[in-house]
């Protein structure tokens, strides 16, 4: 499932042929058995047996996306990859589209590679989490790990760019990033962060961290992911060791 689901939708064919074509029941005697199975699909995903002989034009975006999520469950699957499947919605269709998501999870025993840039989503629809940068895992934990003890230094920066509505909030540091954005094509030596990365250090630019597990079930890519602590007032702080020359390369704002 991607995010912009009328590029996937052929505007000359009806939604209900391509369920039956994903279906696999396309020969013309088993027509009974296909349309009962794909009208159940539809309604499992707030489809109504009506939208079958519909055009993709005729759908609300909410409802293309709930076309895309139907065609993908026609074939049982038990993985799905959601790539952004829900960025391009509106904030009131993303939370219809996310809570079904959920209800079909636990309905059809189903497990979901989702790939977002929000975060907030990410947390309410994630067990497990895996943070990225320029194609590489940086962290990997479980959804609360991560968001109650985050060690890299970019996950870090993600979590404070989150808004909220929490006053407690207004006393931690709201991290920015600046530097130099690297090619993807053509990415730093060392750490592919550390142009970035305000705790970056001579050690950084040479030695490439490997992802390590720093806790059970939490693993890091960072020099300094076990040298973290937190302030009283909830600020991340690190420790560079002496004869590591620490280079800060990014910023901080209050």
């Amino acid at each position: 499932m991607i995010s912009i689901s009328s590029t996937i939708l052929s505007p000359l064919r009806q939604p209900g042929k391509s369920w039956r074509t994903a279906a696999g029941f396309t020969t013309p005697r088993a027509r009974n058995s296909w349309q009962e199975y794909v009208f159940k699909v539809m309604n499992s995903c707030g489809l109504q047996n009506y939208m079958y002989n519909r055009y993709p034009h005729q759908f609300s975006g909410g409802q293309r996306q709930r076309i895309c999520i139907a065609r993908s469950l026609a074939v049982k699957p038990k993985f799905v990859v959601c790539d952004e499947c829900v960025s391009a919605l509106d904030v009131s269709i993303q939370s219809q589209i996310i809570n079904l998501l959920q209800e079909l999870k636990e309905k059809e025993g189903l497990t979901y590679l989702f790939i977002s840039h929000n975060l907030s989503v990410v947390r309410y629809i994630s067990e497990r989490i895996g943070v990225m940068y320029l194609g590489n895992m940086v962290e990997v934990a479980e959804t609360d790990e991560i968001f109650s003890d985050p060690r890299h230094p970019y996950t870090i920066a993600l979590l404070s760019s989150i808004p909220t509505t929490d006053p407690d909030s207004l006393t931690k540091e709201r991290i920015i990033l600046e530097g130099n954005i690297p090619s993807p094509i053509k990415p730093p030596s060392g750490c592919k962060f550390h142009t970035r990365c305000f705790m970056a250090c001579d050690k950084c630019k040479v030695v490439p961290p490997v992802l390590t597990e720093v806790k059970p079930g939490h693993f890091v890519a960072c020099h300094f992911a076990e040298q973290r602590k937190v302030d009283e007032n909830g600020n991340y702080l690190f420790e560079v060791k002496l004869g590591d020359s620490a280079d800060r390369t990014g910023g901080l704002q209050q």
